[in-house]
C-alpha cells in the first residue's frame, strides 16, 4: 500500500487493513514499513513486535543511529551477515543500546541471518517467540489496544474537523488567495490559522442545534 503522502511509514488505513485481516482470523499479520526516518514509527503502535531489519554496506549502519528507529526496535536483524561490515553494525547497535537502555528492561536481541541460505531464521523465531510470551499478559494486550485506538480517533477527528473547519469558513478561491498570500509573505500562518479558528468558533456559536 502506497503511503500517498502519509507520514509515519504507513499508509493512512493499514490499520484498518491489519483490523480486518484479524478479524478473518489470519495468524501473524506481517506488516511491512516504507523505509523510515527517526519519527517516521507509527508502525510502533500498531505491531504486537516490531523487527528492525538492517543490512551491512547498504548505508543501514547510519539508520541504525537514528533515536526514533532505535527506540522501536524490539528486535535487531542483520540481514545478508555474510556480507562484510555485519560485524561492525552488530557493534554499533550494541554501544548504542549500552547509551540508552529501554525503560521497560527489554533488551532487544540481535539475530544474525542469511535469508537465501535460511540461516538465523530458527533464531529469529525463537526471539519472537520470547518477546510475544513476555507481553501476553491481557493488560498488556489491553493498553496497546487502546493506544492503537486513541490514535486512529484522533487521526479521523484531525482530519474530519479541520476539513468541516475550512470548508465553513472559506470558499476554495479564498484558500487559495490565502495560500498565495502565504507564499509572497504578506501573511503569515500562524495569524491566518487564529482567524480560521476564531471564525469557525463563531460560525458554530450561532448556528442553531438540530
Amino acid at each position: 500500500m502506497a503511503t500517498r503522502g502519509h507520514l509515519g511509514g504507513l499508509a493512512a488505513a493499514t490499520l484498518d487493513v491489519v483490523r480486518a485481516l484479524d478479524a478473518a482470523g489470519k495468524d501473524p499479520v506481517i506488516v511491512e514499513t516504507v523505509g523510515v526516518g527517526q519519527d517516521e514509527v507509527d508502525i510502533v503502535e500498531i505491531a504486537d513486535i516490531s523487527i528492525v531489519v538492517l543490512a551491512p554496506g547498504l548505508g543501514d549502519d547510519v539508520q541504525a543511529l537514528k533515536a526514533g528507529v532505535m527506540e522501536i526496535a524490539d528486535i535487531f536483524v542483520i540481514n545478508k551477515a555474510d556480507r562484510p561490515g555485519a560485524e561492525k553494525m552488530r557493534r554499533a547497535i550494541e554501544a548504542l543500546q549500552a547509551l540508552a537502555p529501554r525503560r521497560d528492561g527489554w533488551s532487544p536481541p540481535i539475530v544474525e541471518t542469511v535469508a537465501t541460505d535460511d540461516r538465523g531464521i530458527e533464531g529469529l523465531r525463537q526471539a519472537i517467540d520470547e518477546f510475544g510470551a513476555r507481553t501476553s499478559a491481557p493488560e498488556q494486550v489491553e493498553q496497546k489496544r487502546r493506544a492503537s485506538a486513541r490514535r486512529q480517533l484522533m487521526a479521523l477527528l484531525e482530519e474530519r474537523l479541520m476539513n468541516a473547519a475550512l470548508r465553513s469558513v472559506f470558499p476554495d478561491e479564498t484558500l487559495d488567495q490565502l495560500v498565495a498570500a502565504l507564499a509572497r509573505r504578506e501573511q503569515d500562518p500562524y495569524t491566518v490559522v487564529e482567524t480560521i479558528v476564531r471564525t469557525a468558533r463563531f460560525k458554530a456559536w450561532k448556528e442553531p442545534s438540530p
